[in-house]
């Protein structure tokens, strides 16, 4: 059974109904800038770059191709669509329930986890300002406080991710002015490196240019946020489309600018790349005092803003999974226009995640890690196969609702789908993501059985 019509999945709420619109315009618009700046920028891209070397430049524009793909198909449904369930909601109309259902549950898995980790990346940043003080209870901390915020109402997440999203765009911003000054030459006390750092383009050949490719894609998620908050938005279509509709121009900025400034700046293979991370190397090139703990802030800040929107984006989808009909009743209660059990469930899951990489650092905290690895692109292969089968269904019965369109559609959604296939096959081939890849696909069949076993039963029943 498949549902490609324009009605919506039993039980599901598309406007919203139940929630709040805590959510102003100018949040959603935040929220669309800094939610492209994620932790993994700051935190994950030194690995890459030791990789890749100066070709790191090509692997994020490689990926960034193929997340503005997917964040355009997003945005096309998302707009027709406003759903708390988003892609989940967009897989269960276009391709059927199991199809939701799998999208949904390893979504929340996935965000639940991350929780816990960028707690725990967090919890390690004050620890080395603050010797002595146990990671786990600044863990704690922060869990009961992004807890509380969204727990209240979903402006509180609003003002959180708009205070965050601002400071993070504002060091980046800053980053790549000073980087482009002294690229140029003109910044005071410091020469123009020229091209001398770039010589070496692809000094690991085509396999580093391949390790360095998968680490720029996963450093791409959580920009499915903004699909997600914008149903809780005054007006969710006008701030899905605007937010989609700039995301070119961010992506080629954040990522793809402030990767060529680094690699210009600093000698890829500088170990201060990786110890330090790659934006205080390049700071520390420039001989900018302080540099090391400011950057250490901004790692902060990303790291906390990835934990609340991430808090907010788990049991929101829990949420909405519930609402049709695939989940536990108990986590689509609502008070005062929060999901405040979701919420709840999601922070539990996440400390759990945290007391795990404690209790069991060998086996079963890998094991997970293992699991949600390459749970992002299985949800873009939902995503652009929902894509395919709803344009044609909403060009015929409502093609009002196209406010934002596909490129060249179904050219690129094509092309993109063919990207993650090709993405899967360079995980295959690296040990280190084999795992993940069998790990996650472990998963994801077992949510695809339960999924089609709920569907059957409920088709037998009806």
């Amino acid at each position: 059974m498949s549902r490609t019509t324009l009605d919506a999945p039993p039980g599901t709420t598309d406007t919203g109904v139940s929630l709040s619109h805590g959510l102003k315009q100018r949040h959603l618009s935040m929220i669309a800038l800094g939610g492209v700046i994620g932790a993994g920028l700051f935190v994950g891209s030194g690995a890459g770059i030791a990789a890749a070397g100066p070709s790191i430049v090509i692997a994020y524009a490689v990926s960034g191709l193929l997340v503005m793909l997917v964040m355009r198909m997003l945005g096309e449904m998302s707009a027709a669509y406003p759903s708390s369930g988003s892609f989940s909601a967009h897989a269960e109309r276009a391709i059927g329930p199991w199809a939701g259902f799998t999208a949904g549950w390893s979504f929340w898995v996935l965000l639940c986890t991350a929780v816990g980790l960028e707690g725990i990346g967090a919890a390690k940043i004050v620890t080395g300002w603050l010797p002595g003080t146990p990671e786990w209870a600044w863990v704690a901390l922060f869990m009961v406080v992004f807890c509380t915020a969204n727990l209240a109402a979903v402006k509180n997440f609003g003002e959180f991710e708009f205070w965050f999203a601002a400071l993070k765009v504002g060091a980046i911003s800053l980053f790549l002015v000073l980087g482009g000054l002294a690229i140029a030459g003109v910044l005071p006390g410091t020469d123009s490196p020229g091209a001398s750092n770039l010589s070496d383009f692809l000094p690991h050949g085509s396999e580093g240019l391949v390790i360095g490719l998968l680490a720029s894609v996963f450093a791409y998620g959580g920009l499915e946020t903004v699909t997600i908050a914008a149903a809780e938005s005054e007006n969710p279509v006008q701030g899905v489309a605007r937010a989609v509709r700039t995301a070119m121009w961010r992506i080629a900025l954040f990522y793809i600018g402030s990767m060529a400034v680094i690699v210009t700046l600093v000698p890829w293979d500088s170990k201060e790349v990786v110890e330090k991370g790659p934006y205080v190397a390049a700071l520390d090139q420039l001989g900018i005092p302080g540099a090391g703990q400011l950057m250490n802030v901004v790692v902060l800040v990303a790291l906390l803003s990835a934990m609340n929107a991430n808090i907010y984006g788990s049991s929101r989808i829990a949420y909405s999974l519930v609402e049709r009909g695939q989940g536990p009743k108990a986590l689509g209660a609502v008070s005062r226009g929060v999901p405040r059990v979701a919420v709840l469930v999601s922070c539990v899951f996440g400390f759990v995640c945290v007391l795990l990489s404690y209790w069991r650092p060998d086996d079963v905290f890998p094991w997970l890690l293992n699991m949600i690895g390459a749970v992002i692109l299985v949800v873009w292969i939902f995503i652009a196969v929902s894509q395919l089968r709803l344009r044609r269904t909403v060009e015929r019965e409502a093609p009002e609702r196209l406010v934002v369109r596909m490129w060249l559609f179904p050219a690129l959604t094509w092309v993109a789908l063919a990207g993650m296939v090709a993405i899967f096959v360079l995980m295959a081939r690296e040990a280190d993501t084999r795992v993940q890849l069998y790990s996650t696909g472990a998963m994801t069949l077992f949510l695809a059985a339960v999924g089609y076993a709920r569907q059957r039963g409920r088709v037998t029943r009806d």
